[in-house]
């Protein structure tokens, strides 16, 4: 709708603003009039109509089985249009348009905002399926005159009161119709059935809903009046109400055709089974949480007690074995961590490389520098933990044979995210300008336990490739290539 109007439009942006504040809206409309929604707009030079936004009603058939949106019209061939635009008044006159042999009712409402016509709704109702109207279909069409009037007056929609209709109640899931004292004068199968899951014991109908609703809810104290207040009606806000048996969504919208208020529509909706869903969703994550709280706990606490023995323990060979295994315990503590602080089972895995380097680090013998370039991105859990250990093994493989005991150096880790959308890639690089390999060096065969853990994740649970080569100038360069789950 943006590239339409600014391009064969002289509407400004707050005019544009109101347009998308109406076109949030009139889904309403479109259901209450069982009828085809189409905003039309007049062009820059006022010679044509060009159609910027469509709705269609969940309540009927459609009128428009082609989309409309950015079709261009000349001015004089729809005179309803004209004739809307140009008195600023709903226009109803004329006999149904014939369409591929149905007949439809067509009629035009001004958008009017600040006293000035911007476009005009052109309301197009399939009459192949018309039947004798029940009192819903009276209400819904009442309803949907007097929302008319508010659009071609300008008081609807309700500026600053953008509504989220994904998440708001919508015609067909309860409506109730209310006079201006806010006594139900109309209430649909299913706003009585809502309310009836709420607590209800009779009917609605005669009924004071704001005191209906407050008597439904817990006591809340002062919060009560508020609820009556807006559950009568008097001023466009959404709410929840939670009784013993339910939990019900309603959305106030007053109706003042001709600037007074002569009542208002509540819609509801039954949100019993959604917010149960909701709220074991949310148990469960944050039981998910605990246990990696605890996992990291646990893995601490094995820390601790291999360090401890460690420090018992009168052989060098035996007390660097257990140094060895308590960096591998803790790299995979450091994962459990950052998965127990998140809401789902993926990581920003730049925190846990930065962490894994100052860990291992602290084992240099040295004056050996590490860093970090490039970004890892966000991984799942399942990619995280064995590549935590990969890090740590090769870094602390560099570390302890790369450098002399004084020596000063320089560790590098590089990410890069490549690949494909559908087959995206993490390559992972670590450089270091230390002594170099052995000569005959085969990672693929030889190498200590260390090395083997590497292979073993790489190949085995990352479903990738490793490679340890010489550096281009001297060092060492160990390259990893695995594939990743896209970032969203």
């Amino acid at each position: 709708m943006n590239d339409l109007v600014r391009q064969h439009t002289a509407l400004s942006d707050t005019d544009l603003e109101w347009l998308h504040l109406l076109v949030s809206e009139w889904q309403l409309l479109s259901d209450l009039s069982f009828a085809d929604l189409v905003l039309w707009v007049p062009t820059r030079d006022g010679t044509r109509y060009v159609s910027v936004a469509q709705m269609r009603p969940n309540t009927g058939p459609t009128s428009y089985h082609d989309d409309m949106v950015g079709h261009l019209v000349p001015r004089g061939r729809r005179p309803l249009l004209d004739a809307a635009l140009d008195e600023g008044r709903i226009v109803r006159e004329g006999d149904p348009e014939w369409r591929e042999e149905v007949p439809v009712r067509v009629e035009s409402i001004p958008v009017r905002r600040e006293g000035r016509v911007l476009g005009v709704i052109g309301r197009n109702t399939n009459l192949l399926t018309v039947r004798t109207p029940s009192r819903l279909e009276l209400t819904y069409l009442q309803s949907a005159s007097d929302l008319a009037q508010m659009i071609a007056a300008g008081s609807f929609p309700f500026p600053g009161q953008q509504v989220d209709m994904d998440a708001s109640p919508r015609v067909g899931d309860g409506l109730m119709r209310l006079d201006a004292d806010g006594l139900v004068q109309y209430a649909s199968p299913n706003a009585l059935s809502a309310y009836h899951r709420l607590g209800l014991a009779s009917d609605l109908v005669g009924h004071h809903l704001g005191r209906a609703t407050a008597e439904l809810a817990p006591s809340r104290g002062p919060v009560d009046e508020a609820l009556v207040k807006l559950a009568s009606g008097y001023a466009p806000r959404e709410t929840e109400v939670e009784g013993s048996g339910g939990v019900i969504q309603l959305r106030a919208i007053p109706l003042k055709p001709k600037g007074t208020r002569i009542g208002s529509l509540v819609l509801c909706r039954d949100v019993t089974e959604l917010r149960r869903r909701e709220r074991e969703l949310i148990t469960k994550d944050a039981t998910i949480r605990e246990i990696h709280h605890r996992v990291k706990n646990n893995l601490q606490t094995v820390a601790a007690l291999l360090r401890l023995q460690s420090r018992r323990m009168d052989s060098d060979q035996g007390r660097e074995a257990l140094n060895e295994a308590v960096r591998r315990v803790g790299s995979i503590a450091i994962v459990h961590e950052t998965l127990s602080q998140n809401l789902d089972e993926r990581v920003e895995f730049d925190e846990i490389a930065d962490r894994v380097l100052a860990m291992v680090a602290e084992i240099s013998p040295g004056k050996v520098t590490c860093r970090r370039t490039g970004r890892f991105g966000i991984l799942d859990a399942e990619v995280a933990t064995p590549l935590s250990m990969v890090l740590t093994e090769i870094l602390q493989n560099a570390l302890e044979h790369a450098f002399v005991q004084g020596e000063q150096g320089t560790v590098e880790v590089s990410a890069l995210r490549g690949g494909t959308p559908a087959e995206a890639r993490l390559l992972i690089t670590v450089l270091d300008d230390g002594c170099g390999l052995p000569e005959g060096f085969d990672a693929q065969r030889t190498g200590n336990l260390g090395l083997q853990i590497v292979r073993t994740l790489v190949e085995g649970e990352l479903g990738g490739t490793f490679d340890m080569v010489p550096g281009r100038e001297r060092g060492t360069r160990v390259v990893l290539d695995i594939p990743v789950r896209p970032q969203k």
